[in-house]
């Protein structure tokens, strides 16, 4: 995607072949930030400080993680010990432990002259591979928003309405996005599209990286406050609601950032449809029931209790939002049930959000 016409990945290698290059996202929508990631250690700290999220990103800068520490010391040992620190960074997205998993059953076999080169060389399919999944699914959900805005322009519509919340869009995978490359794909093709955005409180990453997305490209959209979207559907102000996924479960059920399954239980109650945006990497197949068995992020609670923002002079400040004393809690994810998401969009095609559904289209995955 671009950026002032420039175009832009989330992650690329520097001119000198091995270090890593990234957006520090915690600077956005504000300041456009380089950062440099040099040791597997520099990885782990962009994903768990967040310069690096979205599960695909995630999984790649895992990946590439791993390269470094093939850098640094290609032995047994210190690949392994790599690979336990950037799974500790994270838990709930399974692209982490889905990249970090392939970079180890790679390398481990092959002599340790051989690692480093093969490394990077995955690294760099990976990430390329994750850009054609995502424009895939642009195309195969852009393919849905054609069908639905056949039927509203009939009905006198004069723009199709979609709702997301959080960030699924480029800077969240390599390019394209998950969520949004469905949105990007049908401005291309002449839909007159507007996007609500959710804030999506507490990161904001809604308000601040979607929002600053569809600004860079010149795609109309609102930013609203979260709990305004059962208001808007209650009205008839939106069409359809598409998410991302940062663990999609055999069966279906789709864990997402906070919010997400309120959002689904108003659409399901509207009768608005409700669309997940997932690649392939991001199913689990060990897991059957999410509320259950997918482990739920429990964040830092200063998240909640304190905010960022530029003040008047164009200086980016934090301020504490609640009273002194007053603990908070930050879960950072909940899970949608299967039962309110109308159909999955992936980069093989359209599914029901179902065991059934998913086994259609990966069928060397399903057991």
């Amino acid at each position: 995607m671009k950026i002032d016409g420039i175009p832009y990945r989330t992650l690329w290698l520097a001119k000198d072949g091995v270090t890593v290059e990234i957006i520090d996202q915690t600077r956005l929508p504000h300041h456009l930030q380089i950062v440099s990631l040099k040791t597997v250690e520099d990885a782990a700290r962009a994903i768990k400080d967040m310069w690096v999220r979205g599960a695909p990103l995630i999984g790649v800068t895992a990946a590439y993680g791993m390269a470094l520490a093939a850098r640094a010391d290609d032995g047994d040992e210190a690949l392994k010990q790599a690979a336990a620190l950037l799974m500790s960074t994270r838990p709930t997205a399974v692209n982490l432990r889905w990249g970090v998993d392939h970079m180890l059953a790679l390398l481990l076999p092959l002599p340790a002259a051989q690692r480093v080169e093969a490394a990077y060389k995955e690294a760099a399919r990976l990430a390329d591979e994750d850009s054609d999944l995502c424009e895939s699914i642009g195309s195969h959900g852009a393919a849905l928003f054609a069908d639905l805005w056949k039927k509203r322009q009939a009905a006198g519509a004069k723009r199709l309405n979609i709702l997301t919340h959080c960030n699924a869009g480029w800077l969240a995978t390599i390019d394209w996005g998950t969520a949004l490359a469905p949105v990007y794909k049908a401005a291309e093709q002449g839909i007159p599209i507007h996007v609500w955005v959710d804030e999506t409180r507490p990161r904001n990453q809604g308000a601040a990286l979607t929002a600053r997305e569809l600004n860079w490209a010149g795609i109309p959209h609102t930013v609203i406050a979260d709990n305004a979207g059962g208001h808007l559907m209650q009205h008839g102000d939106v069409d359809a609601v598409i998410v991302g996924t940062d663990r999609t479960t055999a069966d279906g059920d789709v864990c997402n950032k906070i919010g997400t399954y309120l959002k689904a239980l108003a659409a399901h109650d509207n009768g608005i449809p409700f669309y997940v945006g997932l690649p392939g990497p991001t199913i689990d197949w060990t897991v059957r029931d999410g509320v259950k068995e997918i482990p739920i992020e429990e964040r830092s609670a200063r998240e909640l209790t304190h905010i960022a923002g530029k003040d008047e002079s164009g200086q980016t400040i934090t301020v504490q939002l609640t009273p002194d004393g007053s603990p908070g809690a930050n879960p950072a994810f909940d899970v949608t049930p299967a039962r309110l998401v109308t159909a999955l969009i992936t980069e093989r095609g359209v599914c029901a959000a179902s065991r059934e559904g998913l086994a259609g289209l990966y069928p060397e995955r399903a057991k």
